[in-house]
């Protein structure tokens, strides 16, 4: 439990910060019609970079970031990644090998492909009321 939770840790404030700036500027500007300020995804991409190359070393030597089985610390990074696997700043993941495999691992748990469908979920959502 320990290793999980510096891995939280180390999500809250190092992997949030920048990933979170770049979801705004590169997902949800887009989506409300706004242009994103490349100034700040050039600025903030580096610093995203630093931290993925920190998970890059980590999973070298682990299937998850906390262990070799899926935990809370790998499940609270996939709202940011969905979002940024979107975006051009999926090289980000992509270009790493080791973090590549853990997204693609993560992303692909039925439960978190169930959550990000949408239409599945506003259909029983208004079929059940």
């Amino acid at each position: 439990m320990g290793i999980e939770t510096m891995w939280m840790y180390i999500k809250s404030f190092e992997f949030d910060p920048p990933a979170s700036i770049l979801t705004q500027e590169l997902a949800i500007k887009l989506l409300v019609g706004q242009k994103p300020d490349y100034k700040v995804v050039n600025e903030t991409k580096s610093l995203l970079e630093k931290v993925l190359d920190i998970y890059e070393e980590r999973l070298k030597n682990s299937s998850f970031l906390a262990s070799n089985n899926f935990t809370l610390a790998d499940l609270f990074h996939l709202p940011n990644i969905q979002y940024l696997m979107g975006t051009p700043a999926k090289r980000l993941f992509e270009n790493r090998p080791n973090v590549n495999r853990w997204v693609t691992a993560i992303t692909a748990i039925l439960t978190w492909k169930k959550t990000c469908d949408v239409k599945a979920w506003y259909s029983k959502k208004m079929n059940g009321y």
